[in-house]
């Protein structure tokens, strides 16, 4: 899908020099997926502590069933 972009040629610059991108569009497809990546955790970081957790789960014997 082609898209067009007002984005900040410093900001690529930078990235793509940090990252050893080879192109534009690498620097800004793997900017993305690091980015959904983050927002992801930040969900899943939420959660921490609000799960109960069973001591006495045995998780190599619910592996033999």
């Amino acid at each position: 899908m082609a898209t067009n972009l007002a984005l900040d040629d410093k900001l690529i610059m930078q990235a793509q020099k940090v990252g050893h991108h080879k192109t534009k569009r690498e620097t800004v497809t793997v900017a993305l997926k690091e980015y959904i990546a983050h927002r992801k955790q930040l969900v899943i970081k939420k959660l921490f502590g609000t799960i109960d957790f069973d001591n006495n789960y045995d998780y190599k014997k619910a592996r033999n069933r």
